[in-house]
């Protein structure tokens, strides 16, 4: 699975918000200032919870960005615990017939979509096509089709993360003259795209990290069982001057506090930079099986 999104979109967020409600706007203005500035700090809010999420590159970027505001505003706001921004994807083609059909006394609701829902190319995200011929689904109903697809994308179906390189073409469908609508098949559409993420193999997607850790070479083999631990795939291991560089993909998830374990196993002597590499499919979810504890534990949080 190679790289699904920008490495200027986020892959790790925390839950932002004023101390009071005085504190709101100013907190507002800042956000959007910092988001101008820098454009891999993204600020919206969480549709559920109400929440102001930023989201940043790095842990070690939001605690640059969370410092800044600390230094020009002093504790206005409190923060949440970091988070990993996870992403949902399906593993195989399926064909979904759905209809929604609701008869209320009055003018009724009616609608037959026949979808096909596969993986698209890595990368490129959503896609829709519509393939009906013969008049099936009207012209006017396609952007309800369209709509109603869109409103799932953003939320899969196994933690509500947002859905990524996914195409669905639109084959055949029905209309009643009476009781088509728009909003009819908006409501078919999203019930069968959602039926196809659970019968398409959802999986869930991590984001890995490309490590590089720069220690003195006495400290090697305790940076690398701590690296291992943290389910490292280690790159390679090679003589710099008087240390050794280390370098190694790591799922961000597994990466929380390692500035801390690593200034504890190297007394303070060594140094790590990280940066986004691609998004994987956690491990033990290719066989529908459990995610491992450090991703079981994140997506508790």
């Amino acid at each position: 699975m190679q790289d699904v999104i920008s490495t200027l979109q986020p892959i790790i967020v925390i839950a932002i918000e004023p101390k009071s409600k005085a504190e709101e706007a100013k907190l507002t203005l800042e956000l959007a200032r910092l988001a101008d500035q820098d454009s891999s700090v993204r600020v919206s809010k969480d549709p559920e919870s109400g929440q102001t999420v930023l989201g940043g590159r790095s842990e070690a970027h939001l605690d640059g960005v969370i410092q800044a505001l600390r230094d020009r505003y002093g504790p206005l706001f409190n923060i949440g615990a970091p988070q990993v921004a996870y992403r949902e994807t399906l593993t195989k083609k399926v064909e979904i017939d759905y209809t929604h059909k609701k008869q209320t006394g009055g003018t009724g609701q009616f609608a037959r979509v026949k979808l096909v829902v596969e993986p698209n190319e890595t990368g490129k995200g959503f896609a829709f096509e519509s393939k009906v011929v013969g008049g099936t689904v009207p012209k006017e109903y396609i952007p309800g089709v369209e709509k109603g697809l869109n409103s799932v994308i953003g939320s899969g179906v196994i933690a509500g993360f947002p859905v990524v390189d996914v195409k669905v073409t639109l084959i055949d469908g029905a209309f009643d003259e009476v009781d088509s609508s728009a909003l009819a098949f908006e409501i078919a559409s999203r019930a069968a795209l959602r039926e196809g993420l659970q019968k398409g193999g959802s999986v869930l997607l991590e984001p890995i990290m490309k490590v590089e850790v720069v220690t003195p070479e006495d400290y090697t083999g305790s940076v690398i069982g701590d690296l291992n631990s943290r389910r490292a795939r280690l790159i390679a291991c090679q003589s710099r001057e008087a240390a050794h560089v280390i370098d190694a993909t790591v799922p961000l998830s597994c990466l929380f506090g390692y500035a801390n374990q690593l200034r504890a196993l190297t007394q303070g002597l060594a140094t790590f930079t990280t940066r986004f590499f691609r998004y994987d499919i956690v491990p033990s979810m290719h066989d529908g099986g459990e995610p491992p504890p450090a991703v079981a534990a994140a997506l508790r949080a």
